[in-house]
Formats: structure tokens, sequence, C-alpha cells
């Protein structure tokens, strides 16, 4: 639940075509910012969500005036919050931490590791509205918290049926909803996880 209000603000707070790899980024961001709105992300962190030394990222979130680097040593970033409405989101710390966990490893939605930034986004905002084995939610949602068009929207749902962590996906375009069920092998994943 964390994550996706997180999602839904930062499709709010972001322009709207911000890259994928850039969103995954500021969701980090946001769920480990401390009271002050001061981050600092390790360079482990970094280098494991396939981000270390991208510093387009951070320059495309400080051209949208939304945070600003104050360090930059390796191995780790740190940099400031600049939208106040970030602040006023949060629960505690602890629960953040938990969620910024979670976001880098959707229990409900397993991925093969080495994927793309957008296919990742794209099992993250899934699996937040992934309930049991199945989820659903309308395209123009799905496709703005991804940063996409909804055709870009379908073909990083196809490569996630490809990489078999759903087992098929279907667009209803009369009402605009678009469903998704988990693969076996997602589930097993997530069962796992939970025991």
């Amino acid at each position: 639940m964390r994550v996706q209000e997180m999602l839904t603000y930062l499709a709010a707070a972001l322009p709207r075509f911000t890259s994928p790899a850039t969103r995954l980024l500021a969701l980090q961001c946001a769920l480990r910012a401390d009271t002050s709105a001061y981050i600092r992300l390790p360079g482990g962190l970094l280098r494991g969500m396939r981000l270390c030394g991208r510093r387009e990222l951070w320059e495309e979130l400080e051209h949208a005036g939304w945070l600003r680097r104050t360090a930059s040593r390796n191995p780790h970033v740190e940099a400031q919050l600049l939208d106040a409405a970030v602040l006023a989101q949060r629960p505690g710390r602890q629960v953040r931490a938990r969620a910024a966990q979670w976001a880098l490893c959707p229990a409900t939605l397993a991925l093969p590791s080495g994927w793309a930034p957008a296919v990742r986004l794209t099992a993250v905002v899934l699996a937040t509205y992934t309930s049991g084995e199945a989820g659903s939610t309308d395209m123009e949602v799905l496709a703005r918290l991804c940063g996409h068009s909804p055709h870009q929207t379908e073909e990083l749902l196809d490569r996630l049926v490809t990489s078999r962590s759903l087992t098929a996906w279907h667009y209803f375009r009369e009402t605009d909803e678009v469903a998704w069920h988990l693969s076996p092998q997602a589930r097993v994943s997530r069962t796992a996880v939970q025991q």
C-alpha cells in the first residue's frame, strides 16, 4: 500500500514521461528520506538496482526540481528532496524502509535478475495492484504510474509474460481495464518469501 501511494505521488510530482529508471530511483529516494528530506543511497543499493554511475537519472530529477544532490562520493550519493509534499505523505521511518525494500523485490511478482528498469518498474506497479493470484487496474493508471504510453505498457506486459512472471494479461478496451494472472513460478516465489 505504501509503495502504491508513493508511485501515485510520483506520477503527479514528476514530468509525465520521466524515464522508468529515474522513477525507480525517485521511489527509493522518497521512501528512504529522513525527516529532513535528506537521502543517502549506498553504492551497493544503486549497483543492485542497475543504476550505479547513471548521472543522467539524478540530472533528470534535478531538472524536474524534485531534488538537489548534495554529495556524490563513491560509493554513495547524497541528496535533498525539494518537494515538501513528499514529507507530508510519509509514515514512520521503519514503515518506509520496509516499503523501500519491498519495492526492490516485490514478493507478489518475482522477476529474473538483470531485467531493464522499465520492466522492473512495471512489475513493481503490477505487484501493488495484485491480490492473490491476479490483479487489475485501469490502463490509464498503469501507463501513468509507469511513465509510458498505453502501447508501451502493453509491450512491457508482453515481456512479463515472456519472462514467465505472468501467465497472461488482457486489456478490456470497453472499460479500459487491464487484468493479469501470476505465473505458478511467481506464486511459488511469493509463498517462499512469506514463510
